[in-house]
């Protein structure tokens, strides 16, 4: 298989799991957790004494795949896919999350594009864990302010997103390396 052949389906790929993301963390926030508040959301354990919405585990890893989708596909697919994500977003929330899920998803994948653009070329891994960070914290403040009024969940949001960044490491450096190995030029 040619490496431009390659490059195509993977991004595809990280393009379909970037999208699955958003219904599976709209679904885990009304659905998942070891505490389901009435009328708010359900949450997870994220450290110990921590506890952040159950969504947080999906949201950290659409993060890191935004990041691979656009070292595929390009930095218009990856907009265009935040766009479409946004409004996916919207759609898919219950209604008393859909201006909190849409923004903060819109905006915080918009920060981790501007963060993660110019230090890919730098090195990937760096650049997917910085972009990353920058777009949870984003994501938390947005999301908990616009969705609940309240920051009261921001470290849990923080850690929980984060743990899942920490998680992918391995598999983004395994990425570079095997790109490397390949000649797989990025987009």
């Amino acid at each position: 298989m040619s490496n431009d052949k390659r490059r195509w389906i993977e991004g595809i790929v990280f393009l379909v799991a970037f999208g699955l993301t958003i219904p599976a963390a709209n679904w885990m926030i009304g659905n998942v957790g070891t505490f389901c508040a009435p009328n708010g959301p359900c949450l997870i354990p994220v450290a110990p004494g921590l506890m952040a919405p159950s969504g947080v585990l999906m949201i950290g890893i659409a993060l890191v795949l935004r990041d691979l989708m656009q070292r595929r596909l390009g930095v218009r697919v990856a907009t265009a896919a935040i766009l479409a994500g946004s409004a996916l977003s919207g759609l898919l929330a219950p209604p008393a999350l859909v201006i909190g899920s849409a923004a903060a998803f819109l905006l915080s994948e918009l920060a981790d594009l501007a963060v993660y653009t110019p230090l890919a070329r730098r090195g990937l891994v760096a650049a997917v864990v910085v972009s990353s960070l920058v777009g949870l914290v984003v994501d938390s403040i947005v999301f908990l302010w616009l969705a609940f009024g309240s920051l009261e969940f921001l470290p849990g949001q923080i850690v929980g997103k984060a743990w899942m960044v920490l998680f992918s490491v391995p598999c983004v450096g395994w990425l570079r390396r095997r790109d490397a190995r390949l000649g797989i030029a990025t987009v």
